[in-house]
């Protein structure tokens, strides 16, 4: 393998030195679909039409190996990770959200109290900016190589528009739930442009959202037809059963644009202002590279309800089908078929609900975390005399912060870790000193060390076995739905595919890793690798056929 390895890169060299004046495109396109499984595109390969998924499938470079190389597998550490190149060891997002220390309080991966909302004055999600951010990502390498690109960024999602555009955008905009408008922060503008609010005027999310979700096709065309009443998925508000149609259009309208973001026109309403935000900006239309990011977060917004193997998961992928067709569609009208490069990922997948898998007499459960805690808070005032513990948060174990500074601290993790150990749904558990030692064989804890961050990750932290989620406590709705975060195949195994100019025809099983994305796109527009890069490139895009 490393042999192979060594002549695949010398080939890349040769081939990279020997194109190396060739024009790099007008515009990269990143797409990234938030929880979607590998699996996804050949489960569903015959429902998809050969313009969306297909397309990008059959006519560009499918890389078929590609996983995360950490845990946790969040949103948040995802999305930092494809575009800077490097893991949250480096970037910072270590979560979603994580226990910042010096504030004393949770916070977002994106927060930032700083700034104010632009769009919607009284609109907390406007608060928001990458400054928690530690790394350039190759959206801030292209605005440093090339001032006069542009970079857009557009998600439902706040932190999925933000840290894909990175730093230096010309604009980074996200959904709004108490409006239902695109909003942006006093980060990026101190007013919208004038292109983003006639959108609204002329798109109004009322418009989206007077419909019901009903099937695309005629029954009989899906795979989990027969499975439309499922044990295992959480129902929507105002059902009595977890079943088509759903439709939220009697409802208050401050719910109605909460629930918007579950349904598949959520993914309309975001292709609509992605493509506008296309031609307002002029993305790919003169000498100067743009990169245009787009997250749809709807996907897994409506999959921690209703499971991977469910009717309504089948569904919302036929329909996103549709977008990518669509977006596909405009950037060969728009920009011309060989002046653009899209590629398209996740930022991570999903766990089969677990007691589907229990009652499939598969490996999975629960942890409940709330008497599991309570119980290690007694077993550490037993040893210790006081509490030591301040939370648990993303399998992550806070000490109070005026125990970290003792000479007990020390003990008291290894305490903690073996108090942990002896939960049977644990797999590993780790103590913050065996993260921040010497580098060690074990595969496990070098996941778990690439994710970690000193400051903000917890003394403590703990993998569960695979098919186990963490609960709060043992109800009847924790046993419906599902989430992820895992270091297995379920939440790490993700699509890879690069569409366009000059990206060769091709199917990859060379294992590679998510961090490889952004090193492969510093190659194809010819910039420095961002700061925090250890990806490496993928190279048979550039080996020419």
């Amino acid at each position: 393998m490393k042999l192979r390895l060594s002549i695949l890169t010398g080939f890349f060299l040769l081939t990279l030195s020997a194109n190396a004046q060739q024009q790099q495109p007008k515009l990269v396109v990143g797409v990234v679909v938030d929880q979607m499984c590998y699996d996804y595109l050949y489960r569903f390969y015959d429902q998809f039409g050969k313009d969306g998924f297909r397309r990008l499938m059959d006519k560009g470079t499918h890389f078929r190996n590609v996983t995360y190389n950490y845990v946790p597998t969040y949103t948040g550490p995802g999305h930092a990770s494809i575009y800077t190149g490097t893991t949250p060891a480096n970037h910072g997002i270590v979560a979603n959200e994580w226990f910042h220390r010096e504030y004393g309080k949770e916070v977002n991966c994106v927060e930032d109290t700083t700034v104010r909302s632009i769009g919607n004055p009284e609109a907390e999600d406007g608060l928001r900016s990458p400054h928690f951010l530690r790394a350039n990502t190759i959206t801030d390498q292209i605005k440093l190589t090339y001032p006069m690109g542009k970079v857009v960024g557009v998600s439902i999602k706040d932190r999925s528009a933000i840290l894909p555009a990175g730093h230096m955008p010309d604009g980074a905009y996200w959904y709004d739930h108490a409006s239902g408008k695109f909003i942006t922060s006093s980060f990026y503008k101190e007013t919208l442009p004038l292109w983003v609010s006639d959108f609204y005027t002329s798109n109004p999310v009322g418009n989206y959202m007077d419909q019901e979700w009903k099937l695309l096709h005629p029954a009989d065309k899906y795979n989990y037809r027969d499975l439309d009443n499922s044990p295992y998925e959480q129902l929507m508000p105002g059902k009595t059963t977890p079943t088509f149609p759903y439709d939220f259009r009697s409802f208050p309208l401050a719910d109605q644009l909460n629930y918007f973001t579950v349904l598949p026109f959520a993914n309309t309403y975001l292709t609509d202002f992605a493509l506008q935000a296309l031609k307002s900006e002029s993305l790919g239309q003169d000498e100067n590279v743009d990169m245009l990011t787009i997250s749809y977060s709807t996907p897994d917004i409506a999959g921690h309800s209703f499971g991977p193997y469910s009717l309504e998961m089948e569904d919302m992928y036929l329909r996103l089908d549709l977008e990518i067709a669509r977006l596909l569609t405009t950037l060969d009208k728009e920009v011309g078929k060989g002046n653009y490069v899209l590629f398209l990922t996740a930022d991570h997948a999903v766990v089969p609900v677990p007691q589907l898998l229990q009652d499939k007499q598969l490996p999975g459960g629960y942890v409940y975390l709330t008497p599991k805690l309570e119980e290690l808070r007694q077993a550490c005032t037993a040893k210790f005399g006081s509490e030591v513990i301040d939370r648990i948060e993303n399998n992550n174990v806070y000490l109070k912060t005026e125990v970290i500074a003792t000479e007990k601290a020390a003990e008291i993790t290894v305490f903690i870790q073996q108090q942990i150990r002896g939960w049977k749904e644990v797999k590993a558990v780790y103590t913050k000193d065996e993260l921040l030692g010497a580098a060690a064989g074990d595969e496990w804890l070098r996941m778990v060390r690439l994710g970690y961050d000193r400051e903000r990750s917890g003394e403590v932290i703990f993998l569960l076995q695979p098919g186990f989620l963490p609960k709060s406590n043992n109800t009847d709705d924790a046993h419906k739905g599902t989430s992820h975060g895992s270091a297995f195949n379920y939440d790490t195994h993700v699509p890879v595919l690069f569409y366009g100019a000059g990206i060769p025809k091709q199917e990859v099983f060379t294992p590679y890793q998510i961090v490889d994305i952004a090193a492969s796109v510093v190659h194809i527009l010819q910039v420095q690798r961002p700061n925090a890069m250890i990806g490496k490139p993928m190279v048979e895009l550039f080996m020419k056929k």
